[in-house]
């Protein structure tokens, strides 16, 4: 039996972040898909308990359970450190001080207007909505000033914590990758940076990534 279950929809967010995590230490998981529950009363009772959005929850054997997608990479990675990717959350206190750092930037500066950005750029308009100008202009304003930083980080750095791939970048993959591959105003806030465009080329190539979005892809 496969202790380590994912249930959610791949291609949310948090669920993704989570299964690339598990790739990059090569674990052993099973993903169940909220999204092909017929009926409500199908899905799971600790499922809804549990999480109530529908997001991700995380199962590690029969007593841990989680619904925070950060929280769930970092007990993956502190739990399985010599699994896969050794270095994805750092191998001593200051790699990973440096690690928690810039996963508080992704999580309080990076996501709020990303996220705001995929869901009016690319979704609003699908799902019969108009997207909103001014709330698109003020995030764009938001997102601009992040990747700023990031811009004068990554002049010094390979990657955000350093120069490993760590969960301060994987944190950063699903919008990303959204902003970029599905909206010309969202790329362009990547691609008119030369070392953000330089290191969201070598994120989004991993191995671990491709296969998250080959998933995402399956019906």
């Amino acid at each position: 039996m496969v202790a380590l279950k994912v249930f959610g929809q791949p291609a949310s967010t948090d669920v993704a972040r989570v299964l690339t995590c598990l790739f990059e230490k090569n674990l052993e998981f099973q993903l169940i898909r909220t999204d092909t529950f017929k009926e409500q009363r199908e899905v799971p009772e600790f499922l809804r308990l549990e999480d109530p959005t529908g997001q991700v929850t995380f199962k590690d054997g029969k007593l841990m359970t989680l619904v925070d997608s950060r929280e769930i990479c970092r007990h993956i990675s502190e739990k399985y450190p010599d699994r896969g990717n050794k270095t994805l959350f750092g191998t001593g206190v200051l790699e990973k001080a440096s690690i928690e750092q810039w996963l508080k930037a992704e999580a309080l500066m990076f996501d709020p207007p990303s996220s705001t950005l995929v869901f009016q750029l690319a979704f609003a308009t699908p799902l019969g909505l108009h997207p909103d100008q001014s709330l698109i202009e003020r995030n764009e304003k938001k997102l601009a000033n992040v990747l700023d930083i990031y811009e004068r980080r990554l002049e010094e750095n390979e990657y955000l914590a350093g120069d490993e791939f760590t969960l301060a970048d994987l944190s950063h993959l699903p919008n990303a990758h959204n902003l970029v591959t599905k909206t010309q105003r969202g790329r362009k806030l990547f691609t008119s940076r030369k070392n953000v465009e330089r290191w969201w080329k070598a994120i989004s190539a991993r191995p671990s990534w491709k296969q998250v979005v080959q998933i995402q892809s399956e019906n």
